[in-house]
């Protein structure tokens, strides 16, 4: 048996800080709010290919309740064209405190992390050349970021 054509795909974020967390997704990185209700609010990209993330409060009843609670552990990687534009605009000019400071990685990426209001790492990469020792990595070599 094979699955359904796949119709659509977004990440939903259990939070406790649900009004801060609609906040710094549209505020800081350009989302906009296409759905909302006192628990639940999706966000999308304006631009093609219209990037989306919703959120939903963790104690709400559609969350199974052994899993209401905010998410950790997670991980969403936003790529930009100018990491270092990125992380004087959110950093400098909007004050966040970086959880990684803004570097570079022999994998392949520029990159810094910020956390957003409920613990959710917000990775902020610019994909740069591997040293030849990641570049094999790649499948069929290409290099270019992870």
């Amino acid at each position: 048996m094979t699955s359904s054509a796949l119709t659509g795909f977004y990440p939903v974020l259990c939070t406790e800080r649900l009004g801060e967390s609609v906040a710094f997704y549209t505020s800081l990185f350009g989302f906009e709010t296409t759905y909302t209700s006192d628990w639940y609010v999706s966000l999308r990209r304006p631009e093609p290919p219209h990037y989306e993330l919703a959120l939903v409060a963790a104690g709400h009843e559609t969350v199974p309740e052994a899993f209401r609670r905010p998410v950790r552990g997670l991980i969403l990687n936003f790529e930009v064209a100018d990491v270092d534009a990125e992380y004087a605009r959110l950093v400098h000019g909007a004050g966040l405190r970086p959880e990684l400071p803004l570097r570079s990685e022999a994998f392949g990426q520029r990159h810094f992390i910020v956390a957003s209001p409920d613990g959710v790492l917000v990775d902020v990469i610019t994909p740069i050349a591997p040293t030849a020792a990641h570049a094999a990595g790649y499948q069929g070599g290409a290099g270019g970021g992870v």
